[in-house]
């Protein structure tokens, strides 16, 4: 390990690393930090994703970092306070809100700078919750994954633009590339998925939650009326059986039960997406950024997605795929009838347009590790990102 009086010392903090876009972002910037001789700390309450970290360059500590009670939040704030002097930490970079509060209280006491990513939008439904959720606008810079986020945070808490940075998740264009996948990888998903081999997939990627749209989804697929049109659902119900069953039962409902695949996690998505003949984003409420969204533009697939949140500002409609009103299955019958029915031309060249349009990894990397640069040491560089 680089000695910490010569090499900064990042500890990110995060609930747990089981899957999501924040741990894989987390993953990200562990690489980064250790590929530029930093020394790279995560704490969480743990998971499957502690062996990527490690791989990437990172140290995991495991702490309690899920729990949301007060009590447990104040006492993870002196285990937070323990590691910060112990390892000799310069930031402390916080990706939610539960232990935001820790790291934030920690930093306090130990005048360690602080810096938060805002990943998304925080309900308000509950008495108090802005004041809770407004510990992610405490730190010196904030990152948001999108303008969206961005204006949020400047409209909800009061935020100068000064003190934010809009960082856009990335792909990894080497992982994410069409020319990278083997026929056998798409094959062996095709057959594990028993799907026809005529069919047409409309392929929805992501948690099974009601808010992702998986139901409207379904009603549009019935309304396109088309028995070879595959609506795959490729995500983890995470403990939601009824609602993976309401899909099911809706699905039967409107005649189109033969035409459902519901395939769990897929640790194989460029291949899963190869598959696609569309790939749909149906979210109802507003996502800060929409990672599936820019992976499905990487393999050059047709995107169709709703209008609202971050993936408008990665989705150009008509140039790098489309966009539909949320919650408008009538809209999406339409426009996935479009897609379908393109000219192949017309089809590769939206695929190459969408593939040259998102927003990378390294890039991601990059702004990162110079949002950590303007807090430790303002007009000096000390963590130099190493060149791809």
């Amino acid at each position: 390990m680089p000695d910490p009086a010569e090499s900064p010392v990042i500890l990110q903090v995060l609930p747990s690393l089981v899957t999501g876009g924040v741990e894989r972002g987390t993953v990200e910037i562990t690489q980064a930090i250790a590929e530029a001789e930093g020394v790279a700390l995560v704490a969480s309450a743990g998971g499957p994703m502690v062996r990527l970290v490690e791989r990437a360059g990172g140290t995991h500590l495991t702490l309690p970092l899920a729990s949301k009670t007060p009590w447990r939040i104040w006492r993870n704030a002196g285990l937070l306070e323990q590691i910060i002097r112990e390892h000799r930490v310069s930031l402390v970079h916080a990706r939610s809100r539960a232990p935001a509060w820790s790291a934030w209280l920690a930093s306090q006491r130990t005048g360690v700078p602080f810096v938060t990513t805002y990943h998304g939008t925080y309900s308000e439904d509950l008495p108090f919750k802005r004041a809770y959720n407004a510990v992610m606008a405490r730190s010196q810079i904030v990152i948001a994954a999108s303008r969206f986020i961005a204006d949020l945070v400047m409209r909800q808490h009061g935020v100068p633009e000064q003190r934010i940075r809009v960082i856009p998740r990335g792909v990894d264009p080497a992982l994410f590339d069409p020319a990278a996948v083997s026929g056998s990888r798409i094959a062996r998903l095709a057959e594990a998925w028993s799907l026809p081999h005529d069919a047409h997939v409309v392929m929805l990627p992501g948690r099974l939650t009601a808010w992702k749209g998986h139901g409207v989804l379904l009603d549009a697929v019935a309304r396109l009326g088309r028995r070879n049109v595959m609506a795959v659902l490729v995500g983890s119900h995470q403990g939601r059986h009824r609602y993976a069953e309401a899909l099911q039962r809706q699905a039967a409902t409107l005649g189109i039960a033969e035409q459902l695949r519901l395939v769990g996690q897929c640790d194989d998505m460029p291949a899963a997406l190869m598959l696609a003949d569309v790939v749909v984003h149906a979210s109802t409420q507003p996502e800060a950024f929409g990672r599936v969204v820019i992976e499905a533009q990487a393999m050059a697939r047709p995107v169709i997605a709703a209008d609202l949140g971050g993936p408008v500002e990665t989705v150009r409609h008509g140039e790098t795929g489309w966009r539909v009103p949320p919650g408008d299955a009538e809209a999406l019958a339409g426009m996935l009838a479009h897609a379908l029915d393109l000219d192949p031309e017309v089809r590769a060249a939206l695929g190459a347009r969408a593939r040259a349009s998102v927003p990378t990894v390294r890039a991601m990397q990059e702004a990162t590790l110079d949002v950590y640069e303007a807090v430790l040491t303002p007009g000096e560089a000390v963590l130099t990102p190493e060149q791809p």
